[in-house]
C-alpha cells in the first residue's frame, strides 16, 4: 500500500536493565528495515537505570550497578542498530525519559558526582540519534510533521504529568501527540467541523519482561506503533504488539519463544504464560 505523507516508526519505552531479554530489538530492527520510515522515534525510558531509582549514597556504593545499567541499554541499542542493517531513516530521534533523567537528579543531589554520572555514557549520539533532552524539570517536546512527541506532557501550572485517558490528554494538550511513560496503549481523537481529525496516542511499553511493581497488571499491551501518511498533524495509525511481531521473525508464538529461550520463563514473564 502506498501512502501520501511521511511514515513515522515509534518505539515506546523499552526500559532496558541488566538481565532482561532484548530479543525484540532484532525483530524491531528488521521491521524498520522493511517499513522504511522517514522518521524513527524512540519515545524514551530506554535506559531503565534502577541503580538510581532511589539514589542516596556514594558512587563507590552504586558504581558497579550504574555501569551495568549503562552497558545493558547500550548493548540493546547497538542490537537494534545492527538489525536495521544498512537502512538509515531520514532522522532517528530519541527522547530522554524520566528514567534517564535520574542521572540529572542524582548529580543535583550530590554535585561531586558530576562527570562520574553522565548522559555521555549513553551510546545514542554515537549511533546517530538526535537527542531530545529535558527542558528543565520537564521532558522535551519535538514536532515532526505537525505531531508533537514527548516522553510525557506536563501541566504548565504545576509541572506534573498530565494524566487521565488519551482523550483527556488530547483536550489539554490541544494538538496531535504521541507520548510514552504509561504502560499499555490508549488512543483518543477529536473531529472538528472542518473535518480535520487530531489524534492522541499514549504508548509506553515495548519490552518482554515484567515490571515487578505491577503484579497481575503485567498483561498490558507491549509493542510498536507506526504512523502512516503523516501530513500536517494527521495520520493513520497501526499498532503492532510484540505477540504479532515474534511469529513473523521466529516462526513461533511469543509464549513458546520465551519458554524455549529463557529459563523459568513461565515464572518470570507474563508473556510466557499467555494463552
Amino acid at each position: 500500500m502506498s501512502w501520501s505523507g511521511k511514515r513515522i516508526f515509534v518505539i515506546p519505552d523499552t526500559q532496558v536493565r541488566p538481565g532482561v531479554p532484548t530479543d525484540h530489538f532484532d525483530w524491531i530492527g528488521a521491521m524498520i528495515r522493511e517499513y522504511e520510515p522517514e522518521y524513527l522515534v524512540h519515545i524514551g525510558d530506554h535506559w531503565d537505570m534502577p541503580s538510581l531509582s532511589s539514589y542516596a549514597g556514594e558512587l563507590e556504593r552504586e558504581g558497579q550497578r550504574y555501569v551495568a545499567d549503562i552497558e545493558a541499554g547500550n548493548a540493546a541499542l547497538e542490537r537494534l542498530h545492527k538489525a536495521m542493517g544498512g537502512f538509515k531513516p531520514k532522522r532517528k530521534i530519541i527522547l530522554r525519559g524520566n528514567h534517564e533523567q535520574r542521572i540529572e537528579r542524582a548529580v543535583a543531589d550530590n554535585p561531586k558526582l558530576k562527570g562520574a554520572l553522565s548522559y555521555d555514557h549513553f551510546n545514542d549520539r554515537a549511533l546517530g540519534w538526535e537527542v531530545v533532552d529535558y527542558n528543565g524539570a520537564q521532558p522535551g517536546i519535538i514536532d515532526i510533521e505537525g505531531v508533537k512527541f514527548a516522553h510525557y506532557f506536563a501541566n504548565p501550572n504545576n509541572g506534573a504529568a498530565i494524566g487521565g485517558t488519551a482523550q483527556n490528554r488530547l483536550l489539554k494538550i490541544g494538538e496531535p501527540f504521541v507520548m510514552g511513560h504509561v504502560q499499555g496503549l490508549d488512543t483518543g481523537h477529536r473531529q472538528f467541523a472542518t473535518g480535520r481529525i487530531i489524534r492522541g496516542i499514549v504508548a509506553g511499553s515495548c519490552y518482554l519482561h515484567d515490571e515487578s511493581y505491577k503484579g497481575n497488571a503485567n498483561a498490558h499491551w507491549r509493542g510498536v506503533i507506526v504512523l502512516n501518511g503523516v501530513r500536517n498533524g494527521e495520520f493513520g495509525l497501526m499498532d503492532i504488539p510484540l505477540t504479532d511481531i515474534c511469529p513473523k521473525f521466529e516462526g513461533t508464538s511469543l509464549t513458546r519463544f520465551l519458554q524455549r529461550k529463557r529459563r523459568n520463563a513461565k515464572q518470570r514473564y507474563s508473556l510466557a504464560r499467555a494463552a
